[in-house]
């Protein structure tokens, strides 16, 4: 459970981002994306390829948004975007992997990246529901 909640301070959760394992997940899923998208082709730059890496860093800023966040409800709110963009982030590696776009070494390495990244950061999620229940 360690990945889930780091630790608990004075009765809130860390908000140092660098001690959650969800926003190093995050973090390396970004830069594997900017990495692995280079060879997309020329004409998907400001297609694909840019929703690509738009996706891989919206994940990662989110998680650190939230953390610097005031309240609870707020935190929630933005880890819960984060965990939307990996799932979006998901989608669009499988369609440009089934277009063509993508080769198979990269969807082997980028996919069980965002499905990691996507569990811990779940994980987080749902730790974080079960001790803090926002009103709304």
């Amino acid at each position: 459970m360690e990945w889930v909640l780091m630790a608990i301070e004075r009765g809130t959760f860390v908000r140092d981002h660098r001690k959650l394992r969800a926003f190093e997940l995050a973090d390396q899923l970004a830069l594997a994306a900017y990495r692995e998208t280079r060879t997309l082709p020329k004409e998907e730059l400001f297609g694909l390829t840019s929703q690509i890496r738009r996706a891989a860093v919206s994940v990662v800023s989110n998680i650190v948004e939230g953390c610097a966040r005031n309240t609870e409800v707020d935190y929630l709110r933005f880890l819960d975007t984060a965990y939307g963009s990996v799932r979006e982030l998901e989608y669009q590696l499988s369609l440009a992997a089934r277009l063509g776009f993508l080769a198979d070494e990269s969807t082997a390495r980028l996919g069980p990246m965002c499905q990691e990244a996507g569990k811990v950061l779940h994980g987080l999620i749902r730790s974080m529901r079960s001790v803090f229940r926002p009103t709304q």
